[in-house]
Order: C-alpha cells, then sequence, then structure tokens
C-alpha cells in the first residue's frame, strides 16, 4: 500500500522541520513548504492525500490557500492555528478546511487528527443504519432505491451523490457524511458532540464550531432552512 503523502505548509523552520520528522517517523510522506505559494505549487504538482496548513504563513496565507485548494479538489485540509479562540479558526473552517489543530500541538495528537481525517475521507459509505428511514410520517425521508428523499434534495446513499432540484450538488466528503448522518435520522435532533463523534471521529471533547460552521456551509449548498438549529440541543433534518 501507497503511503500517505502529506503537504505541510509552515513558516517557523524548527517546528516544520520537527513536524516534518515527526510525521515520517510513524511512515507518512511528507512535502514540506515555507510558503503559501511553494505551498500551492506542490499541492499542484504533487497532489497529496492530506494538506496541513498553518493560518499565518507569508505569500498566500493559509486560509487563502485553503480557499484555492479547495477550488480545485476535495482532498482534506486540516488548519494549524496558534490561537485556539482566534477568528483564524472560524475563517479557515469557512474558506473549506475540514479540522483544525491548535499551536503548540503534540505530535501524537497532531498524527491521531490526520488518521481520523483519512479514516472517514477513505470510509465514505456513512453510518451504520444511514437512510434506513421509512416513509409516510413525519420526518422520514421517502425512499427509491438508494436515493433518499427530502423535497428538492436527493441524497443517493449508494452512488454518494446530492441533487437538488435536479441538479448536482458538491459536498466535500466532510459534508457528504454530515449530511448522511442527518438523513439517517430526518426529524431527529443531533447533538453537536454527537456529530463531532460520528463524523469528526473525535473520542474526546473538540471544539463545535467546527460542527457549526460545517453546518453553516451544507445549509448553503442544500438549502438554508433544510437543516433546523435547535436551540439549546443541536441540530436536525427537515423531512
Amino acid at each position: 500500500m501507497a503511503e500517505t503523502h502529506v503537504l505541510f505548509v509552515e513558516d517557523d523552520d524548527v517546528i516544520r522541520e520537527a513536524t516534518q520528522l515527526a510525521l515520517e517517523r510513524v511512515g507518512f510522506t511528507v512535502t514540506a513548504m515555507p510558503d503559501g505559494l511553494s505551498g500551492l505549487e506542490a499541492f499542484r504538482a504533487d497532489r497529496p492525500d492530506i494538506a496541513l496548513l498553518d493560518v499565518m504563513v507569508p505569500g498566500l496565507d493559509g486560509v487563502s490557500l485553503c480557499r484555492r485548494i479547495r477550488d480545485e479538489s476535495t482532498v482534506p485540509v486540516i488548519m494549524l492555528s496558534a490561537r485556539a479562540d482566534s477568528i483564524d479558526v472560524v475563517l479557515g473552517l469557512e474558506a473549506g478546511a475540514d479540522d483544525y489543530v491548535t499551536k503548540p500541538f503534540d505530535g501524537a495528537v497532531l498524527v491521531a487528527r490526520i488518521r481520523a481525517v483519512l479514516r472517514r475521507f477513505g470510509h465514505a459509505a456513512g453510518p451504520e443504519g444511514s437512510g434506513q428511514g421509512q416513509s409516510g410520517t413525519e420526518g422520514e425521508a421517502e425512499r427509491f432505491g438508494g436515493v433518499l428523499v427530502f423535497g428538492d434534495l436527493e441524497v443517493d446513499t449508494d452512488g454518494m451523490e446530492v441533487r437538488r432540484g435536479g441538479e448536482q450538488v458538491a459536498l466535500t466528503p466532510t459534508e457528504m457524511r454530515l449530511l448522511l448522518e442527518f438523513s439517517s435520522a430526518p426529524g431527529t435532533v443531533l447533538s453537536r458532540d454527537k456529530l463531532l463523534e460520528r463524523v469528526w471521529d473525535y473520542g474526546w471533547g473538540g471544539d463545535t464550531r467546527v460542527v457549526d460552521v460545517h453546518v453553516q456551509r451544507l445549509r448553503t449548498k442544500i438549502g438554508q432552512d433544510r437543516i433546523e438549529t435547535v436551540r439549546g440541543f443541536g441540530y436536525k433534518l427537515r423531512g
């Protein structure tokens, strides 16, 4: 099996070299770049399996680089930020990042987060029981073969495709897994913690901003009213 190829963009020489060595020790192939422009060139040349992008890099900042990558690919992206409460975290997620890690980080934690992202990208079949609703009652979807229908929204759980009003909707793998969680239990409120566990594979407490931003991104693609916020509890998909 080919080794996982990681693109790592970080302008701090010490962090870049130490992190590259740590990732290579556990079997990753790493291309490390010191700025955003060289990172974009490396991405286009090498087509890595995952990208780690520091928010504050020269030339082309990490958020802009993430946006450029997302315009061309659904490859998973993890942002690295030195400030957990910074707006940079939200900007990175809004630009299309799938997760983020706060610096300074433990090498083992970073490796665990990378592997968690790769697991969910490599297993796109969705959660157990996905799409098992039956038609006829409120909050449940009509099923036509492997296609769940919610009004003008069609979720093909076999072909892993989504259409809205007959037009195909482009979702990242993380967005697709999030939608599969909702469509497997339409009308059921799913807490942010439960979504973190099921979609992001967090076995520990995580930052629920990851969920909130991804829900907002999903809403812009499938309809703002399709996912309802249940204040104080979480979110649910309207049937």
